[in-house]
């Protein structure tokens, strides 16, 4: 089964976002797990093995920057492949952030 992993940078100072806390919720808006992000910015294992299904990942980002823009960054993704394992990186600036999946 699908496994998922998070790494959160902050591209403004050029440092890992440490202390963000993530939390993963099921398509019925259910929360599955809870972490919060190492020295490095990463989550190396939130939710255990994943079932194809829509999924949501929600950053309490004003931890990291609390005079940001966006206090929360949610990154809904599709969970499809069988086997495959899910890394979705989380890039962050004060005034905007970008997300994709990393392998």
């Amino acid at each position: 089964m699908p496994t998922l992993s998070t790494h959160v940078l902050d591209t403004a100072r050029g440092v890992p976002a440490a202390g963000v806390p993530v939390r993963l919720v099921d398509a019925s808006g259910r929360t599955l797990a809870e972490d919060v992000t190492d020295r490095d910015g990463r989550v190396a294992s939130l939710g255990g093995d994943l079932p194809a299904g829509t999924y949501t990942l929600r950053f309490n980002v004003a931890v990291q920057q609390p005079d940001g823009f966006y206090p929360e960054v949610v990154v809904t993704f599709t969970v499809d492949d069988a086997e495959g394992h899910y890394h979705v990186p989380l890039l962050l600036s004060p005034y905007g952030y970008s997300t994709y999946r990393g392998s």
